[in-house]
């Protein structure tokens, strides 16, 4: 009886990480989504709350359009999260959940930087999202 409520509990726990991996998968990064849902709409508050101080901000003396670019740190997952190995990372954490695996390795991280542009209102009129160094990922995933 023991062995069949702990083979039950595996499988709900599976299948608990299965669907919150899905719906946290669609749409690509939340802060993507976040913007593109933003452009015309979300003001310089707004997004300061959301996101916290931008690590640049440029505005013109004379009035114009600002910048505003911020760099956040995101892993494989967070960039493709319909990405194969989410399955493996899964399996990983309920082995280690469970007691039976061994420390799970640490996911790579890249720099990206989000480039915001204001109109005079402050109103966010377009956002573009790059490597900090281009190419970088490429060359390690390749390797």
């Amino acid at each position: 009886m023991k062995a069949s409520r702990r083979a039950s509990r595996i499988l709900l726990l599976c299948l608990a990480i299965g669907l919150a991996g899905v719906l946290g998968a669609c749409g690509g990064p939340w802060r993507d989504t976040y913007l593109k849902k933003g452009v015309g709409r979300l003001t310089q508050e707004e997004i300061r709350d959301k996101l916290g101080p931008p690590h640049t901000v440029k505005t013109p003396a004379l009035g114009g359009d600002s910048l505003w670019t911020y760099r956040f740190a995101m892993g494989d997952k967070d960039l493709d999260p319909w990405n194969p190995t989410f399955l493996a990372e899964a399996s990983q954490s309920v082995g280690a959940i469970m007691g039976k695996a061994g420390e799970a390795p640490k996911p790579t991280l890249y720099c990206y930087r989000y480039t915001l542009i204001f109109a005079e209102d402050k109103v966010l009129k377009h956002w573009k999202r790059e490597e900090c160094v281009p190419g970088t990922r490429e060359a390690l995933t390749t390797k």
